[in-house]
């Protein structure tokens, strides 16, 4: 029996087969599962695969060339994933699954993302501290980058941080833009979030502006030899992605003489068709001399709101950098996108 041409192909590149644009995803069994991914929502849309013949199953997109996808097969009955035995890519998407994933042609990572060698390193130490005001009352993890300078730097605060610094490297990347002379050196402050708390905390929380002023300010004044913002006020800045930028804009809203550069990534700004604080604090244009970037993937279901943001913050002054990218709502999106926005920001 003559093998169809679709299976020598993937036997020999794996999934997806991709031609121009066109990117085509095989499966091989009696039935097949449902195909979910960054595009339709994942298990809240999973996609039917079409039947080709008798074992073998397709699924087909169309992509820009410079796209970033992530995605995988589930059974709707079980509700389980299921693995692709076609792609060996895998990547842990946050929530207790690896997703596959793959580049279109005219996409690959980063530069500043890999580990360079025989270049200066800054330090990453581990603190504890008191959570204060925060909902598990108790003591939660913070780490602190050093860079590997002498003089007194700005502090970039960051939201999630334990995912930036163990997902996105966020520490190697600072090393990299430091050493090729692409940002000027900053000193880090990863910040756990609060786990089943972390929305109460991120969604506009008046008790985490007065955590970081009160407890995550000082340790690092402690520990970090950091400019001093009362002489050069909003040297400093904050990070986040998705509900941490949605922080990480509120942070520079309230403390604009403090954090003076904002990086929000997939920022999320309304729910349920209410606007969050943060745009309220814009239309009244708080704190309009801060600076802000914003950057957010097409596939991402919060495209049109951070669309809706921009134009709202030009009309009220603010000067904001606004990036789109051909990708998802995940890390390594946020991971390839954090270079240029530390560049935008802390670039010499």
């Amino acid at each position: 029996m003559k093998t169809h041409p679709l299976i020598e192909k993937i036997n020999m590149h794996g999934n997806p087969l991709i031609e121009g644009n066109q990117v085509l995803f095989l499966w091989q069994g009696k039935t097949a599962p449902r195909f979910i991914d960054d595009l339709h929502g994942w298990e809240d849309d999973p996609q039917k695969m079409m039947r080709i013949e008798k074992g073998l199953w397709a699924y087909s997109l169309h992509l820009p060339a410079d796209a970033y996808l992530e995605y995988s097969f589930y059974e709707p009955r079980s509700k389980q994933r299921i693995a692709d035995p076609l792609n060996w890519n895998t990547v842990y998407n946050g929530l207790g699954n690896d997703n596959h994933f793959f580049y279109m042609p005219n996409h690959s990572p980063a530069a500043c993302v890999g580990v360079k060698k025989n270049i200066p390193r800054g330090k990453v130490t581990r603190h504890v501290v008191e959570t204060w005001m925060l909902a598990d009352d108790g003591q939660r993890e913070v780490y602190l980058y050093r860079p590997p300078v002498k003089e007194p730097v700005p502090l970039l605060i960051v939201y999630d941080g334990v995912d930036y610094l163990e997902r996105a490297k966020l520490n190697v990347i600072v090393d990299n833009l430091i050493h090729e002379k692409r940002i000027q050196p900053i000193a880090l402050a990863f910040l756990q979030n609060g786990g089943d708390h972390r929305g109460v905390e991120y969604a506009c929380a008046d008790a985490t502006i007065m955590w970081l002023d009160s407890i995550i300010l000082p340790l690092a004044r402690r520990h970090l030899n950091v400019l001093d913002v009362k002489k050069q006020p909003g040297a400093y800045g904050v990070m986040g992605a998705s509900f941490g930028g949605l922080m990480s804009v509120y942070t520079g809203l309230r403390m604009p003489e403090i954090f003076g550069k904002v990086i929000c990534q997939s920022g999320v700004f309304e729910s349920d068709g209410r606007d969050f604080a943060a745009v309220d604090l814009i239309r009244a244009e708080q704190g309009r001399n801060i600076k802000i970037w914003m950057d957010v993937g097409r596939f991402d279901s919060l495209l049109e709101d951070n669309r809706r943001l921009q134009p709202i913050l030009q009309e009220r002054g603010y000067e904001v950098t606004y990036r789109e990218f051909s990708g998802g709502h995940n890390y390594t999106c946020w991971q390839n996108e954090a270079g240029i926005a530390l560049e935008t920001m802390f670039g010499k």
